[in-house]
């Protein structure tokens, strides 16, 4: 046990301790965050702004260029999504779990699409393409830039793309030294997990309220 905290903690030798507890907030909201949005809490959303908010500051001192524009992408989706949620259908009913339809399909495949070129063009324009990281950073960012898109809009399908955008961050943030947010990412990728068949089982179901 004192060999894995040794190995830890020797990652953030040379980072400057404000940097180390940044991290360390930003992983608890974002934590926090996961939480509310399996339950279909409202609260999903200022805990995510707060989360992201952190770590754009974090993520542009390590270059992860990609992972970067995932979370003020993820902060302004937040945003539009707390508004969303906020809407309703009738007088006692807010906008319930559903599945995308062909045409939020197709925009979710465009999406991902021009998020891959869009970031590729950034990484280029900066010479970044000088390590495996760049690539696997372009590729997760896309699968999150929809996953928070079609979360803004409750879609059920939201959590497959965040899953596996989780599961591919794990190992580059283990790689990059980030080790307290791959072990976030570990966590996250079980929760979201859960988070998919909770709204599986409320598909549909319109609630009287946001907070449970």
């Amino acid at each position: 046990m004192n060999l894995i905290f040794d190995w830890i903690f020797s990652q953030y030798q040379d980072t400057p301790t404000h940097v180390v507890v940044l991290e360390l907030v930003s992983a608890f909201f974002a934590l926090l965050s996961v939480i509310y949005s399996k339950r279909g809490n409202i609260l999903v959303f200022p805990t995510g702004i707060i989360a992201t908010g952190i770590a754009v500051y974090i993520l542009l001192i390590y270059g992860l260029l990609g992972d970067m524009l995932i979370n003020a992408y993820y902060f302004a989706m937040s945003i539009v999504g707390w508004f969303a949620w906020t809407r309703k259908v009738d007088e006692t009913h807010f906008i319930p779990v559903t599945l995308t339809t062909k045409r939020e399909k197709k925009w979710s495949i465009l999406l991902f699409i021009a998020t891959i070129v869009f970031v590729a063009i950034i990484y280029s324009a900066t010479d970044r393409f000088n390590t495996w990281t760049a690539y696997t950073d372009i590729l997760t960012t896309a699968f999150f830039f929809v996953g928070m898109w079609l979360m803004a809009k409750k879609k059920l399908e939201n959590w497959i793309y965040l899953i596996i955008g989780d599961i591919i961050t794990v190992p580059l943030y283990l790689y990059k030294g980030l080790i307290f947010s791959a072990i976030l990412f570990f966590i996250l990728t079980i929760i979201a997990i859960f988070g998919y068949f909770s709204w599986k089982k409320n598909l549909n179901k319109s609630p009287r309220t946001l907070l449970k």
